[in-house]
């Protein structure tokens, strides 16, 4: 991140930092678009591997490309990496629904000034319970938001990249950590 950029976004990277942990994420570190990983093999995890995979208008086929976000992510300089977890994605039993905080935290940086902001989460979108996929028409487009998993991230390496150390969970019983990416500029 240029020292240029880093001005301008330190004090909105440490206010969003804030407001993640206050709606429930347990950390999130700032680290630069180069630092993402795109992977073309991730979306085979979605494929075969996922049952919402094609079930969501969030998630794969209709999710962007890796292709399409190694471009975009050339047009960012900065992104802040939101963790959450150990919790389980599908209850929310921890309270916290990560979307929804994404979603939050895309809208708090847009309303900062910064209006290039996006958020990807993690895992198929919360918000409706089935998906209008027939008519590709996305009930919730203000909210409704890819995981980065969708776009080709490999959400091991990019936390690695941000410091974090993340194991492969081997059980059912054990509870996954979860991450969120918020590109800001």
């Amino acid at each position: 991140m240029s020292e240029h950029l880093r001005a301008k976004l330190g004090p909105l990277l440490e206010a969003l930092r804030e407001l993640a942990l206050k709606l429930g994420a347990e950390d999130a570190r700032p680290l630069p678009a180069s630092a993402v990983v795109v992977r073309d093999w991730v979306r085979w995890k979605c494929r075969f591997g996922c049952g919402e995979y094609g079930r969501r208008l969030t998630c794969p086929p209709y999710s962007p490309t890796p292709e399409e976000t190694r471009r975009v992510l050339g047009e960012y300089g900065s992104c802040l990496l939101v963790k959450f977890g150990p919790c389980v994605e599908a209850g929310y039993e921890s309270g916290v629904n990560v979307h929804e905080v994404m979603f939050q935290l895309e809208r708090a940086a847009f309303l900062s000034g910064v209006y290039s902001a996006f958020a990807l989460a993690c895992g198929p979108c919360p918000y409706c319970e089935e998906c209008n996929v027939e008519e590709g028409v996305c009930r919730h487009p203000e909210r409704a938001r890819p995981s980065m998993e969708a776009c080709g991230i490999d959400v091991y390496a990019t936390a690695r990249n941000a410091g974090y150390e993340l194991k492969v969970v081997t059980s059912y019983e054990e509870k996954p950590t979860f991450f969120g990416l918020l590109l800001l500029a």
